[in-house]
């Protein structure tokens, strides 16, 4: 049985192959060579060529062969890379061309149907085969010559088919190069943002470390500060503690003296107070009294507000601190002027 022969005798069935025969950029068949990207989508090789020229236009003029570069498929928007052979360098696809050849050989070996071919409404046995150029509407010759149309201008409706299919053209290859344009700006946008994220990381770890630093000096400043207060502390401590001691040798002496001069006024016999009396003279309770002429501390002198320290200074420094935004900012709006320039 005849598989391929019954296939290509149903309509239907040819329709839907023609649909898969068409290129997705001049939405034509395909024309030989039919290059096979790596998506394994297939576009003619110069319309290949025309997207990888609107997608890099200021490589080279249009309709020159390009050395590499890449752009994307217009049908599932894989990037396609090109290697220094440019289009040339892309697989072609003799299946689809073997394809191609055996449907237009079906095609011309069909007859033609009469339902084919748009017929005029007006005029049932004639075919459309003009164009109205004033009413912008397809038409048949009858329509011209005694209808509706006859008062207007009309082209040959191969013309403006060719025409109209190129401008089509042209506006997918703009639309295509638009979007490859668009893809690089979400791309770059997205990039951008990636990099914003790490420098911010960075900034935050910078900023954390000296702030760091900032503690670990002043930690460094208040134990050396403290260190200060405590050897005052135990200088002063010492020497109110030795005045301590001396003052407590003096009331011994003194308390010794007190207690032989109450023994001495009790003596009746002349003999036993004679013989304490040396003791108790007023030269010795005098050089017992020269205890009040110790050392003694200064009005004043437990007080450490000498150690007291202003950080008035240092609050306000420590408010006022802030990026130095100045610089940069007027940098990076110089260079946004400049790309808006150009």
């Amino acid at each position: 049985m005849d598989f391929q022969g019954g296939i290509l005798q149903d309509g239907s069935a040819m329709e839907s192959l023609e649909k898969q025969l068409i290129c997705p950029i001049c939405l034509e068949m395909f024309s030989k060579p039919v290059v096979i990207l790596p998506c394994q989508h297939n576009l003619c090789r110069k319309c290949a060529s025309d997207v990888l020229q609107a997608a890099n236009p200021y490589w080279q003029s249009r309709g020159s062969v390009s050395s590499g570069g890449r752009f994307r498929c217009p049908s599932c928007r894989h990037e396609v890379l090109l290697d220094r052979h440019g289009v040339y360098g892309l697989q072609r696809n003799l299946l689809v061309e073997n394809i191609i050849d055996i449907y237009k050989q079906e095609c011309s070996s069909r007859p033609l149907k009469k339902g084919e071919h748009p017929m005029c409404k007006e005029h049932e046995d004639e075919r459309i085969n003009i164009y109205c150029i004033t009413c912008e509407v397809p038409t048949c010759s009858m329509c011209k010559v005694f209808g509706a149309h006859k008062d207007c201008e009309v082209a040959p409706l191969q013309s403006v088919f060719q025409g109209q299919k190129t401008e089509l053209n042209n506006c997918i290859s703009m639309l295509v190069a638009g979007n490859d344009r668009i893809q690089t700006i979400i791309s770059q946008l997205e990039d951008s943002c990636h990099s914003t994220e790490e420098n911010s990381e960075a900034a935050k770890r910078e900023l954390c470390a000296r702030f760091d630093a900032l503690a670990a000096l002043l930690e460094q400043k208040k134990a050396e500060l403290l260190q200060r207060i405590s050897q005052e502390q135990a200088d002063k401590t010492a020497f109110i503690q030795s005045l301590i001691c001396q003052y407590k040798e003096q009331l011994e002496k003194s308390s010794r003296l007190v207690e032989t001069a109450i023994q001495a006024a009790e003596e009746t016999g002349g003999a036993a107070f004679l013989m304490v009396r040396p003791q108790t003279c007023p030269t010795g309770i005098v050089e017992a009294s020269k205890g009040a002429r110790l050392d003694k501390i200064e009005q004043g002198y437990e007080s450490m507000d000498a150690f007291s320290v202003s950080l008035e200074h240092l609050t306000e420094a420590v408010h006022a601190l802030d990026f130095d935004l100045a610089e940069e900012d007027e940098e990076y709006f110089d260079g946004e002027e400049e790309e808006v320039e150009e």
